[in-house]
């Protein structure tokens, strides 16, 4: 059998930390928890656990901090991070997605919801791969050489942005990306594509691809996701 994953929880509020410890155990992983930024930094930095999770709201040194200082630190930048976050706080929500954490939870959750989220991230932790040639889903694959999506009967020509967009998100099956987070990915000098731009991109995406298509989903005021399976598959 492989070795528990170990998670570093930091949360300064007991009950909840308490929770989640609970559920680590009877999901099979190690759980330590830091109750302020400025240890759990220390914490993440000395254990090099498999995946943290911050909250947003911490004393001493806040969430977003934390995850900038991770995420520019050659050491721990690799390691996954999910945020969470009261409801209704989309901006710190946005802020930690584009500082590189790579998910998202809002308060009040079920612990059930977490441990799902960190079985998506650790799973997708092992499949990237940047010089993928073609990537496939459903019925579809993108060929990444010849910017085309392809199904069974069918072939989508794609504009550099769709195309971009496309990929960004495929690769990141699962995962909430900001508006910016996509645009980093719209390499194409012809047009000035600025932040509400990347709605238009869908858009058209979602026009070319029919409503059979439904694999990109919309995360209320934070921007896409593209689903781990498409419909109820």
């Amino acid at each position: 059998m492989s070795h528990k994953k170990r998670i570093l929880m930091i949360e300064d509020e007991e009950d909840i930390a308490a929770l989640i410890k609970l559920q680590a155990e009877m999901s099979g992983y190690k759980l330590h928890v830091e109750v302020d930024g400025i240890n759990g930094y220390r914490a993440v930095e000395r254990e090099k656990p498999d995946l943290v999770i911050l909250d947003v709201m911490l004393p001493g040194e806040n969430g977003l901090d934390v995850c900038r200082k991770l995420k520019s630190n050659p050491e721990t930048k690799g390691i996954p991070v999910i945020i969470l976050s009261a409801k209704g706080d989309e901006l710190d929500v946005v802020l930690g997605l584009e500082l590189g954490a790579d998910d998202y939870v809002a308060k009040p959750f079920s612990p059930k919801v977490l441990f799902s989220r960190i079985k998506a991230v650790l799973r997708r932790g092992k499949e990237t791969d940047k010089s993928i040639k073609a990537v496939k889903f459903g019925d579809f694959m993108l060929d990444v050489e010849k910017y085309l999506l392809r199904s069974k009967d069918k072939t989508f020509p794609l504009t550099l942005s769709e195309f971009g967009i496309l990929r960004r998100l495929v690769s990141n099956r699962g995962k909430v990306l900001t508006r910016n987070q996509l645009l980093d990915d719209i390499n194409n000098d012809d047009s000035f594509v600025v932040d509400r731009n990347i709605d238009v991109h869908i858009a058209s995406l979602r026009k070319k691809l029919g409503p059979t298509f439904d694999w990109i989903e919309t995360v209320r005021g934070i921007g896409y996701r593209f689903r781990e399976e498409a419909g109820i598959a």
